[in-house]
Parts: structure tokens; C-alpha cells; sequence
């Protein structure tokens, strides 16, 4: 696919609420596409997580997006996608891009709160129901805790030692994200 995927730092338009619409549009179109799919003998890299609504691409995020210019082109980076609930992808997507990262998280700038609900409320408008920015958020911790476990297996299977620095943050971020719940 054409275009370019940003790492981090991420470029400062990328937190536009454009980028945001965006993204989550394209998650919806995703997920209402895959509602359906389910092959027979299917083996996904990842566990299912229940309710198996749609396939989760388990990893959108700005760097799995793909720009021409400022406008999103598409996603890359299916590999670890496996069936679960679509609040889960969302809780990904709301923790990289509204975001919903601790404040000493380097990956994101610091960002009010007011800020945060603004975005995570934009997010979950634009995306439509069944999503509502308080079961989105409150599927941030879990996924971040599969994440950090996940990271931390991979570090020990041969990983690049910056592994164990990435869980970290995860392991952070749940934490922040869990104490913003008052959970």
C-alpha cells in the first residue's frame, strides 16, 4: 500500500481530531466487514476473547496506519488479528490515539483530562454503537495487562532486550488507567 506509517515520535498533526475520525471510522469499517467471518479450522496467533463479535485487528494503532500526505490510507499489520469484542480494538485505539496513556508515557503527549473525554467521546461517536466511552476505557487496563504479558513472553523467547522497557509502559499505563476508573 502506498504511503507512509509514522513511528514515534509521532508527527504533531497526528493528534488532529481528523486523525482520529479517521481511524476509528476505518476500525468500524474493519470490524462491520468481519462480522461474518469465521473459517472453518481457523488457528489465530492470539487467543479469542468473548464475546466474539468481530475479528480483531488487536494492534490499531498509529503505527499499523498508513498516510499519503495527512489522510489515512489504510491499516497494516493483521498478523496478530483474532476473534473478540469490538471494545477491545477500541480500547486499543482510544489508549494510542485520544490518548490514554500515563502522563510520563513517552510515546504521547501530556494531555488534559477534559482533553481525554473530549477525544475518547469523539471516538466512540464516531465509531457508533455499541460504543460508549466508559466500557471503552475501562477495557483499556485489561488489554494493556494481555499486552505487557504478551511483550514480556516475546522478550523472553529472543526478543530485543527494549521488550522488557515497552512492559513497563504497559504495565504503567494499566495501572494509570485503572486509577483513573477509581478500579
Amino acid at each position: 500500500m502506498p504511503g507512509e506509517v509514522h513511528g514515534y515520535p509521532l508527527p504533531a498533526w497526528m493528534w488532529d481530531d481528523t486523525v482520529l475520525v479517521a481511524a476509528t471510522a476505518l476500525l468500524r469499517r474493519y470490524h462491520d466487514a468481519t462480522v461474518d467471518f469465521r473459517p472453518a479450522r481457523a488457528r489465530w496467533r492470539l487467543a479469542a476473547h468473548e464475546p466474539a463479535e468481530v475479528v480483531c485487528h488487536n494492534d490499531f494503532a498509529p503505527y499499523n496506519l498508513v498516510f499519503r500526505g495527512r489522510a489515512l490510507a489504510g491499516a497494516i499489520d493483521f498478523d496478530t488479528a483474532s476473534p473478540g469484542p469490538r471494545a477491545r480494538d477500541l480500547a486499543y485505539l482510544a489508549y494510542r490515539l485520544v490518548p490514554l496513556t500515563a502522563p510520563q508515557n513517552p510515546d504521547a503527549p501530556v494531555t488534559p483530562e477534559a482533553e481525554r473525554a473530549r477525544r475518547l467521546a469523539l471516538l466512540c461517536a464516531t465509531y457508533g454503537p455499541p460504543a460508549e466511552p466508559g466500557a471503552v476505557a475501562a477495557a483499556v487496563p485489561e488489554r494493556l495487562e494481555e499486552l505487557r504479558a504478551l511483550t514480556l513472553a516475546r522478550g523472553r523467547d529472543g526478543g530485543p532486550p527494549e521488550l522488557t522497557a515497552h512492559a513497563a509502559i504497559y504495565a504503567a499505563d494499566a495501572r494509570y488507567a485503572r486509577a483513573r476508573r477509581g478500579s
